[in-house]
């Protein structure tokens, strides 16, 4: 709809009438999704998270947590995000850092229109190839015969 000097009128744009607001567990959610889809992540969370989570997973009808290790502060138009991450062992960890940065970015400000200001990532474990899912070694034998 255009006004008589040939303008758009804003207040027929069907996009300015209204606000909408994206909870802090929409982005919770997709910048988890989006940081596990990087080759070299073993896992979201600290240690106690983790554990807690490998714990739940098992009980039936228990599903895994996507928000593990993921913490968001969201305003009206940007977020900041924080994530916990585990590697796997002999990846450069600071290249894996970086592709999950630029997933993540792309993710939430793609779904949301947010701008991202800023993702922490913090490497609290390294899943070695003879770890078992909680981090423990898998091996049921000791070391010493």
């Amino acid at each position: 709809m255009t006004d008589p000097s040939g303008s758009r009128n804003p207040a027929a744009d069907p996009a300015a009438r209204g606000r909408t607001t994206i909870a802090d567990g929409v982005v919770v959610k997709i910048a988890g999704m989006a940081a596990r889809e990087v080759d070299g992540v073993h896992a979201l969370g600290g240690g106690l998270a983790r554990t807690v989570g490998a714990v739940r997973d098992r009980v039936p009808g228990g599903r895994s947590s996507v928000t593990r290790g993921v913490k968001v502060e969201v305003g009206e138009r940007q977020s900041a995000i924080d994530l916990e991450l585990v590697v796997e062992y002999g990846v450069a960890i600071s290249d894996v850092a970086g592709e999950v940065r630029e997933n993540v970015v792309e993710a939430v400000e793609r779904m949301t229109g947010l701008e991202v200001v800023e993702v922490n990532i913090a490497v609290d474990d390294v899943h070695l190839p003879d770890d078992g899912e909680d981090g423990e070694e898998s091996s049921s034998e000791g070391r010493v015969r």
